[in-house]
């Protein structure tokens, strides 16, 4: 199926594309024992992280401990949070979530579909994580939490970003973001963008249709349904 019709995919990482096995998390569990001191269960019960930046979750988790997000402090914590990621992603079962390798591929492939990143991930995150699962070629430019602590601001950052990049205006209808949680669909919708919700994070299809996507697959094992939806 080809088409010439310009149309911006722009992926979610953690949940969506890919598991790391909580490497993220454990990054950060270990950062908070070694760097300050204060020892946590590994799921973070203080802050939520489903969906948030890591902009967001670093703000909040500096305010939990007591700390004020100076320059200095948030650049030791993103330092240590960035090492401890380094560390943790090989002692993982990271894995690419099924029918991923060949969408992005097959996405690729196709002229008038241009794909990057919308993601509450680090830059540097991303690229780690994408990089140890070789995916990270397939992104040309994106949107990360470096950008801003509020993922429904990073739309109309990647649309400046694929300004830049391509030379293309996307007109809202014609990007679709794409994600695991409801904080992705919101993203969308703050930009009035098309919204695939898939179930392949921590919540269920029922979980995401109450949030109005677009539409909601389980998964993005269907590489033809994907395509569909992109050109239609």
């Amino acid at each position: 199926m080809k088409t010439t019709k310009n149309t911006l995919l722009l992926w979610d990482i953690d949940g969506t594309l890919v598991d790391t096995d909580r490497s993220g998390e454990r990054s950060l569990v270990a950062l908070l024992r070694n760097l300050y001191d204060h020892e946590t269960t590994p799921d973070l019960p203080m802050i939520e992280v489903q969906g948030c930046t890591d902009t967001r979750i670093m703000l909040e988790l500096l305010a939990y401990l007591g700390h004020t997000p100076t320059e200095a402090e948030t650049k030791r914590f993103r330092a240590a949070y960035l090492s401890g990621l380094l560390q943790a992603l090989p002692r993982g079962q990271a894995r690419v979530l099924p029918g991923i390798a060949r969408a992005l591929q097959t996405v690729a492939n196709q002229p008038g579909l241009h794909q990057a990143l919308l993601t509450g991930n680090l830059r540097e995150g991303a690229r780690l994580k994408l990089s140890h699962l070789n995916l990270w070629n397939y992104f040309q430019f994106g949107a990360f939490a470096d950008d801003h602590a509020d993922r429904n601001h990073l739309g109309p950052v990647a649309l400046a970003r694929a300004r830049e990049n391509l030379g293309l205006d996307f007109s809202p209808h014609q990007v679709w973001i794409i994600g695991d949680t409801p904080r992705d669909i919101a993203c969308g919708k703050a930009i009035g963008a098309n919204t695939l919700a898939v179930a392949t994070g921590r919540f269920s299809k029922a979980q995401l249709a109450a949030h109005q996507p677009t539409c909601v697959l389980p998964d993005l094992t269907d590489t033809a349904a994907l395509l569909h939806l992109m050109v239609n």
